[in-house]
């Protein structure tokens, strides 16, 4: 069994290897990966030395100290945060191996193709089309509200193979590769003046069944895999004491007195603990995921995120009066990461409204919750056993 007196060694051995002052950034990621020190619950050979998951953070600390680069997680997340673990999951030794080293190097950044104009909330009615033609799938349809589309080499995607079943079970899930002919990415602009979201088009883009996750119209249950780790990804994410929102919220209280009302302190108070609360659940969750994959719980920590980065930038905004009313650049452009606590507090306050769209809308997610983990009756599904082509649309 690998503890964290042996991943000390290992990562000693890496730095002596690949001196990071002397010591490509990319060329110390690739060594980094190769020596099982990337995620180390993964199987060796991937990434890993499956070791226990909780053990990461040893490792990530000494390389910190030691002022080695990180593979720059957020511009790479949904790579990270639910590609990987589907691949993983479902993937061939040879899917494996193509796509995970660079996935986590950056290299190769993802995107993913799930929603559409007509299925967003309810996404098991999608319309993209899959047919299969000998060991080729070709693919038509639109998704909408894709984070890095304008970025990214690869894209998850699930597409109906089978529209005359029910609409869980006509579902594929596929790697698609966003250089291919029939890809179309077009900005999406948003409140902020960004476009980190975008609508794609696929117009008889031909992927190979080699691309293919999962069997033939299970994708429904591939996908949940995907699902379950984004929510964690969004809502779980490890932070420090006042790291995320309430980070510059308690910032600007402490270093501007002359703003300060006796309601805005309780206001902040409250928020203050709440977002506490839910670090160190998120805290907790992570140590139940090193027992196995996420389950639903993850939902209702992307439903905590979302209220609280809501509520707080609100109460930022607030505090600022006048100041909080300003914005600093509505020039149209396409980022290459969300950065909430690199800017001002006016695009906190306008980026923040999405927090409760992306990643499931917490109407959703409510339900999820209060079916899959609250164990309450769930709603009607009049649908559920209707043919996906004789739905109402």
């Amino acid at each position: 069994m690998t503890d964290a007196t042996e991943l000390r060694r290992r990562t000693a051995e890496l730095l002596a290897a690949h001196p990071v002052a002397d010591t490509g950034r990319l060329d110390f990621l690739r060594a980094r990966f190769d020596a099982g020190l990337a995620w180390v619950h993964f199987p060796e050979g991937l990434g890993g030395l499956g070791a226990p998951r909780s053990l990461q953070p040893v490792v990530d600390a000494e390389l910190a100290a030691a002022g080695a680069p990180d593979n720059d997680p957020r511009r790479i997340g949904i790579g990270l945060g639910m590609a990987a673990p589907t691949v993983l999951q479902y993937g061939t030794e040879e899917q494996k191996r193509r796509f995970l080293r660079p996935l986590w190097t950056g290299e190769e950044v993802w995107c993913q193709l799930f929603s559409e104009p007509g299925a967003g909330s309810d996404l098991a009615a999608l319309g993209t089309r899959a047919v299969r033609e000998g060991d080729t799938w070709v693919v038509d349809g639109q998704k909408v509200w894709t984070s890095s589309a304008h970025l990214a080499r690869w894209a998850i995607l699930i597409a109906r193979t089978d529209p005359d079943a029910p609409k869980h079970r006509g579902i594929t899930y596929f790697v698609c590769d966003m250089t291919d002919p029939g890809v179309e990415v077009r900005p999406l602009r948003q409140i902020t003046g960004e476009a980190e979201f975008n609508e794609v088009f696929l117009t008889g883009v031909r992927i190979p069944d080699s691309h293919r996750l999962g069997e033939v119209g299970d994708g429904w249950r591939v996908a949940q895999t995907t699902l379950n780790n984004e929510r964690v990804a969004i809502g779980g994410m490890r932070l420090p004491r006042e790291g995320g929102m309430i980070g510059p919220a308690a910032r600007t209280w402490r270093e501007r007195p002359e703003l300060r009302t006796h309601d805005l302190h309780q206001r902040l108070l409250t928020l203050w603990v709440e977002a506490e609360v839910a670090r160190l659940t998120g805290e907790r969750l992570r140590q139940q995921l090193a027992q196995g994959q996420p389950g639903p719980e993850g939902a209702g920590m992307k439903l905590s995120f979302a209220r609280l980065n809501q509520e707080i930038s609100g109460l930022e905004v607030e505090l600022l009066g006048e100041e909080g009313l300003a914005y600093d650049d509505w020039t149209m452009r396409r980022p290459e990461l969300v950065d909430f606590t690199g800017r001002e507090a006016g695009y906190r306050y306008l980026r923040s409204k999405g927090n409760s769209i992306e990643g499931g809308t917490s109407e959703i997610l409510l339900n999820i919750v209060a079916e899959r983990v609250l164990g309450l009756p769930g709603e009607p599904r009049t649908d559920k056993d209707v043919p996906w082509k004789d739905l109402a649309r």
